[in-house]
C-alpha cells in the first residue's frame, strides 16, 4: 500500500511539474515583433495643434494622442481627442484605434472607431522611409489617406482626399510634440 501511495505521489508531482512546460508560449514571433516595432515610435502621450478643412472654412484644433502597447507588445492602441482651438469645451474629434499585424496574410490590421460609434477598417502600411500611411474608402468622399511622419521629434500627420485615387487634395494637418 505504501509503495502504491508513493507511486501516486511521484506521478502527481511529475504531472504538476511538467504542466507549465506543456502550456503554449505567450512569446510573440520575431517576425511579428519586427513588423510591430516599426510602429513603436508612436508610443507615448502627444499634444499639439492642427487644422481641418471641409468646405471654405479652415478649422483649427488642439489635439492629444495617447498611444500604448497591449497584448505583449503585439497591439498598438491609439486614443485621440481634439477640441476646437477657439473653445476647448467643444470636442470636435474623439477616436480609438488598434493596429496589429496579421502573420498569415503578412499585413497590418487597423480598426479606427469614432466617438459616434462609426468605424473603419483601414489599409495600414509602413512606407520605405518609415512613415505610416493609413487609408480607406468613403462612399460619399472617395479615398481618404493619412500619412504620419516623425519630423524633428514631432508627429506630423497629413490627411488627403481623392475622388479618382490619382490626384489628392490636402484637407487636414496636425503637428504633435511628445509630452510623456
Amino acid at each position: 500500500m505504501k509503495n502504491y501511495l508513493d507511486y501516486l505521489l511521484l506521478l502527481f508531482l511529475l504531472c504538476v511539474g511538467f504542466t507549465p512546460m506543456a502550456q503554449p508560449t505567450l512569446k510573440p514571433s520575431p517576425k511579428l515583433l519586427e513588423a510591430m516595432n516599426k510602429t513603436y515610435f508612436l508610443v507615448g502621450k502627444w499634444k499639439g495643434t492642427g487644422w481641418i478643412q471641409f468646405g471654405p472654412k479652415k478649422n483649427n484644433f488642439i489635439q492629444t494622442e495617447d498611444v500604448s502597447l497591449k497584448a505583449n507588445n503585439t497591439v498598438v492602441q491609439i486614443e485621440g481627442r481634439g477640441v476646437a482651438a477657439e473653445d476647448t469645451s467643444i470636442v470636435i474629434h474623439q477616436a480609438y484605434a488598434t493596429v496589429s499585424y496579421d502573420l498569415y496574410n503578412n499585413k497590418y490590421l487597423m480598426r479606427a472607431i469614432r466617438g459616434d460609434g462609426g468605424h473603419v477598417d483601414a489599409d495600414f502600411n509602413v512606407l520605405a522611409d518609415g512613415a505610416i500611411e493609413w487609408k480607406f474608402k468613403n462612399p460619399q468622399a472617395g479615398e481618404i489617406k493619412y500619412t504620419i511622419r516623425l519630423i524633428d521629434n514631432k508627429w506630423v500627420e497629413k490627411g488627403e482626399i481623392s475622388r479618382d485615387g490619382q490626384s489628392w487634395m490636402q484637407f487636414f494637418e496636425m503637428s504633435l510634440a511628445k509630452v510623456k
